[in-house]
């Protein structure tokens, strides 16, 4: 009797643990399982292009696979929906931007997802300065020079732009907004046709990110005439910024195009610091660091809670300008 006992104990001690090893395989993360990197834009742009080199390997690190899932459309709004729609289960991410997660709330009168409520931020991968530009030719050679001149134009100078909405766009609505001068804005499909405009002197002058900008101003196509970001850059270093200008309402001016990853709101705290960490650590590899700039992108390292800190400064700033601006979406 007491050996069968002491057979029951031991069987039962035995059958626990294996009794829970269902359980926590199931309740692990990650699985075999692969994990989608949902792109809303279409493939090759800088969106796109930075999640693969990042999926690639974060797949090795989490040894499961990351697949790239590009959903154009919309300015970053139809591949930002279904995202909010997934399972919060840390299978799905989600490469946001300043157009996706701030803009374009604003922008467009229905969006399918609350920008900041329907998902939590894990990396904030980097920020793109944009750079005021004019002909080489032209006799603008610095801020006060422009609004002086748009000053004394009807409908004042005209500025390019990769589309209506855009970081370009915005950017030359902020600078309205905040010095009480007017600009005239020439929209463009593509920042390409935009900035050949201005080389050509077509167009008086245009905001643009540094990656696109930055070759023409080495060659002498273009003339640099402030950046848009808190400090001057590293590979700009005599164009002073928009703060500098010495012009009055101007001291805390900063627009900057930015690329982060996001997962659906509810994703686990865990899960979340796990691809966090790991993420981090792909972008501070030489080679990442190395792409970036050559993506003109200055690298960021914020925490989760300072991702979303500045997310929600970002898509109030823009509520502002767009509504003071009167934008609407094309």
């Amino acid at each position: 009797m007491q050996r069968r006992a002491l057979i029951h104990t031991a069987m039962a001690a035995l059958a626990t643990p294996l009794a829970a090893l269902p359980a926590r395989a199931q309740g692990g993360w990650p699985t075999a399982k692969a994990i989608t990197y949902l792109v809303p834009f279409p493939a090759g742009g800088t969106t796109d292009t930075l999640g693969r080199l990042i999926s690639q390997q974060l797949g090795t690190t989490l040894g499961t696979s990351v697949v790239i899932d590009n959903k154009g459309g919309a300015g970053g709004s139809v591949g930002s929906e279904i995202a909010a729609r997934a399972a919060p289960d840390g299978y799905t991410l989600l490469g946001g931007t300043i157009s996706s997660h701030a803009i374009n709330v604003s922008l467009y009168p229905k969006i399918g997802y609350d920008p900041i409520k329907s998902f939590a931020p894990v990396t904030l991968i980097g920020t793109n300065p944009v750079v005021l530009v004019v002909n080489a030719n032209s006799p603008y050679k610095s801020l006060k020079d422009v609004l002086a001149a748009s000053k004394t134009r009807n409908g004042g100078l005209s500025s390019a732009s990769a589309g209506t909405g855009t970081s370009q766009h915005l950017a030359l609505e902020l600078l309205a907004y905040k010095s009480g001068v007017k600009f005239t804005h020439v929209p463009y499909k593509g920042s390409g046709p935009a900035i050949q405009d201005v080389i050509g002197g077509q167009v008086d002058m245009m905001f643009d990110t540094t990656v696109v900008a930055a070759p023409h101003i080495q060659s002498g196509k273009l003339r640099a005439i402030a950046v848009t970001s808190a400090q001057r850059l590293s590979s700009l270093p005599d164009v002073p910024t928009v703060a500098e200008s010495g012009v009055a309402g101007l001291q805390d001016f900063e627009v900057v195009s930015w690329q982060a990853i996001f997962v659906p709101a509810g994703t686990p705290a865990p899960v979340i610091d796990r691809l966090h960490g790991e993420i981090r650590k792909i972008l501070a590899q030489p080679e990442m660091q190395a792409r970036m700039k050559g993506f003109g992108m200055e690298p960021a390292d914020l925490s989760t809670t300072q991702i979303a800190a500045f997310q929600k400064a970002e898509v109030e700033k823009w509520a502002q300008v767009i509504k003071a601006a009167g934008i609407k979406a094309e």
